[in-house]
């Protein structure tokens, strides 16, 4: 639990940081969409999928991430007309609300996402907690 809303919480800044970095604005939905990436890269990439290799880790992981951004699209843009991104002229692209292009860098992302889970996971929190606070007898 504590691992997620860790997750959740690095998800919803890293996110939108990208985001700024890349296009230059973001819209606050977007550390929704940060943290629930990357709570389901964590489960399904680093736990599902670990005996895996790691093209097909990164590839489950851009799914992920597609996946998430579809669904908000769709609900964000196309329903409640936000407006907020368009891929309408990229092409490849499903509804203008995701595209193959950009579900190609979502797999060069996934990577680095994947080792900051690795970095979260319980027990590697639990023994750096006990390194802090737990004194060496002399």
């Amino acid at each position: 639990m504590y691992q997620d809303a860790l997750l959740f919480l690095t998800g919803s800044w890293a996110y939108p940081a990208i985001e700024m970095l890349w296009r230059g604005e973001t819209h606050s939905s977007m550390a929704l969409a940060g943290g629930i990436c990357l709570c389901l890269i964590n489960h399904i990439c680093c736990g599902v999928l670990e005996d895996n290799n790691i093209f097909s880790r990164c590839l489950a992981g851009a799914g992920i991430i597609t996946g998430v951004e579809l669904v908000l699209g769709l609900v964000l843009n196309c329903l409640l007309g936000f407006d907020i991104w368009d891929y309408s002229n990229v092409p490849l692209n499903l509804l203008g609300q995701v595209c193959l292009p950009y579900s190609f860098l979502w797999m060069g992302i996934s990577l680095p996402a994947m080792a900051l889970c690795e970095l979260c996971r319980e027990d590697s929190l639990e023994e750096q907690a006990r390194k802090i606070f737990t004194k060496k007898k002399r």
